[in-house]
C-alpha cells in the first residue's frame, strides 16, 4: 500500500496536482472503500486488481484535469457530504461564507420563509434547512436533473421537507420570503470561454450573460414584490463584479440597507440587502 500511494504522489506532483499527498489518500479512500486512517494504518494491505484499476483510472483522469469531486461522485460542503455530478456545479468554500450570513439572519425568525433560487446540488437550501429546523425552505433551479440531485441530497440528509420547484428564478412563486439566497451564474460569456472550469462544469451553472450580471438583475427586480418587509436577499457575486452587484442591489431596493462581504480571500464575494 505505500509503495502505491507513493507512486500515486509522485504522478500527482509531477501533473501539478494540487496537495498531491492529501489527493492519493483521497482516490485510495474511494477505490478501497476504506477511512484514510484504515489506509495509514494498514501499510500491508495489497489493493484488488479491480480497486488498482479503478486507481489507475481515476489517477489518469485527474491528471486530464477532471474534477476530483465528480470522480468521487461527492463532496463536503458545511461539514456535509453531498453528491454531485457534472451537471450540476462543484460547491466551493466560499459559498460557505453565504450560509454564515443566512443562518445570521434566519437565527434571528422564528419560522423564517427562506428560499434558494438556483439550487443546483441543493448544498445551500439543504443546509439551511438542517441548521434551521423551524426554517421553510423552497429551492429552485432551471435544471431537472440539478433538481433530482438536490432532492436526493436533501432527502440523504434527512430533509424531506424542503420544496423543489423547477423554475426560471422566482417566476411562478409569489412568495413573501423572509430570506432570498442566491449563488446564480455570474461569470461574464466573454470571460467564460476562456476559463478552465467551462470545459467541466454546466455552462447553464456558470455562464452570467452578456454583463455577469443578467441573471442577478432579473432576480432582483422580482424579489421586488416577492420579499417580506422585513427580509433580506444574499448574492454570491463574482470577485470582479463586487461594486457592480451592489449598484445593481441598490438600484433595485434603495431603501435598504447594503453590505459587500469579502471571503477569507479578501476578494468581493456576497452582496447583502437588508430591509430591516
Amino acid at each position: 500500500m505505500q509503495q502505491i500511494r507513493r507512486q500515486i504522489k509522485e504522478k500527482l506532483a509531477q501533473g501539478g496536482v494540487e496537495s498531491p499527498g492529501n489527493t492519493s489518500l483521497i482516490l485510495l479512500e474511494h477505490a478501497i472503500q476504506q477511512s484514510k486512517s484504515w489506509i495509514l494504518s494498514h501499510s500491508e494491505y495489497e489493493p484488488s486488481p479491480q480497486e488498482t484499476k479503478t486507481l489507475q483510472t481515476n489517477v489518469t483522469r485527474l491528471l486530464e484535469g477532471f474534477p476530483l469531486p465528480y470522480l468521487l461522485g461527492c463532496w463536503d460542503f458545511y461539514g456535509r457530504k453531498f453528491s454531485v455530478t457534472p451537471e450540476v456545479l462543484i460547491p466551493r468554500p466560499e459559498t460557505e461564507l453565504l450560509i454564515e450570513q443566512a443562518l445570521q439572519f434566519g437565527g434571528k425568525m422564528d419560522a423564517p420563509r427562506i428560499i434558494d433560487v438556483g439550487t443546483g446540488s441543493g448544498v445551500i437550501a439543504v443546509t439551511l434547512a438542517a441548521e434551521l429546523p423551524a426554517a421553510q425552505v423552497w429551492a429552485t433551479d432551471l435544471s431537472g436533473p440539478a433538481l433530482r440531485l438536490a432532492r436526493h441530497n436533501a432527502h440523504h440528509h434527512g430533509q424531506t421537507g424542503v420544496h423543489f420547484v423547477l423554475s426560471d428564478l422566482l417566476a411562478p412563486l409569489s412568495g413573501p420570503f423572509d430570506l432570498v439566497c442566491a449563488n446564480l451564474p455570474y461569470i461574464p460569456r466573454n470571460v467564460l470561454a476562456g476559463l478552465d472550469v467551462s470545459r467541466w462544469e454546466p455552462t447553464l451553472a456558470l455562464d452570467g450573460g452578456d454583463s455577469g450580471l443578467d441573471l442577478i438583475t432579473r432576480l432582483l427586480k422580482q424579489a421586488q414584490t416577492r420579499l417580506t418587509t422585513q427580509g433580506a436577499i444574499l448574492l454570491e457575486t463574482d470577485s470582479s463584479l463586487g461594486i457592480e452587484t451592489l449598484a445593481a442591489a441598490q438600484a433595485a431596493f434603495p431603501d435598504a440597507q447594503h453590505r459587500l462581504i469579502q471571503d477569507l480571500a479578501g476578494q468581493d464575494r456576497i452582496v447583502v440587502i437588508d430591509l430591516r
